[in-house]
Parts: structure tokens; C-alpha cells; sequence
């Protein structure tokens, strides 16, 4: 417990480093996202039903609205694994990120390639579970 404590605690400043710049683009778009969504007819139906805010929120709108802002999400991941490799040297932490600027430093070719290699990976991966949430999200995708 103790161990577990410690290790959140020197997570907490590169986590927030990383996220804060990243969730106040998301958030912005999320808001402007659900204030378009919300004058639909689907949503005004389920409002004359009487639903609460509350439940034509939750049930209605951010499906919708989640949409474009799950896309976001998706792309920010780029920036977001680009800004581990600065992250992990600010803070000294041992990861992928420090071993590519050593890699470059020291002119290891197989070693870059091999990180670069990950990289792509990754970034691959993120972006196909973004189009299948997407098409999780959005039931017109389903049976296209």
C-alpha cells in the first residue's frame, strides 16, 4: 500500500503534464459538441417525454456529441505518445521515450528503428479501436 502510494504520488506531476494541455482542447470540444446536439429534434422529443436534463444528457445527446470528440481523442493520442518521449527525459523517468533520445544520441540505428517501429504500432492500434468505438457509437456505421 505504502509502495502503491508512492508510486502514484511521482506519477501525479508528468500525468498532468501530459493531460491538462490535451483535456482542455477535448473538453472545449465536447462542449460545443453536446450545445449543437442539443437543439435536435431527437433531444426536444425526449425533453417533451419528460426526461430530466439530467437523462436527455446522458441517454440522448452525448452519444452524439461524442463523436467528433472521440475522432479528437484519437488524434491527440499522437501528441500524447510524442509527449511522453519529453515528458520521461524532463522528470528522468527510464521508458520507450529516454531510450529513443539516447538512441538518437548515440546513433543506434536498430535501436531507433525498432522504437519508431512500436511507435507506428501504437499509433495504428489507437486509431483502429477509434473507428471501432466509432462504429460502436454510431448505428448507421454498423451495417454499411
Amino acid at each position: 500500500l505504502v509502495l502503491t502510494w508512492d508510486l502514484l504520488k511521482h506519477m501525479l506531476m508528468p500525468a498532468v503534464a501530459l493531460a491538462l494541455p490535451l483535456a482542455a482542447i477535448i473538453s472545449q470540444l465536447l462542449k460545443q459538441s453536446l450545445k449543437e446536439v442539443l437543439d435536435l429534434d431527437y433531444v426536444v422529443l425526449a425533453r417533451v417525454k419528460g426526461f430530466s436534463e439530467t437523462q436527455v444528457i446522458l441517454r440522448e445527446a452525448l452519444k452524439n456529441a461524442a463523436l467528433p470528440t472521440l475522432t479528437l481523442v484519437g488524434v491527440q493520442f499522437t501528441f500524447l505518445i510524442g509527449g511522453t518521449v519529453i515528458v520521461e527525459r524532463l522528470f528522468s523517468y527510464e521508458g520507450l521515450g529516454n531510450m529513443a533520445i539516447d538512441a538518437v544520441i548515440n546513433r543506434d540505428l536498430p535501436l531507433i528503428q525498432g522504437i519508431v517501429l512500436v511507435f507506428a504500432l501504437l499509433f495504428v492500434l489507437i486509431n483502429l479501436s477509434v473507428d471501432m468505438m466509432y462504429a460502436l457509437l454510431n448505428p448507421r456505421l454498423r451495417h454499411g
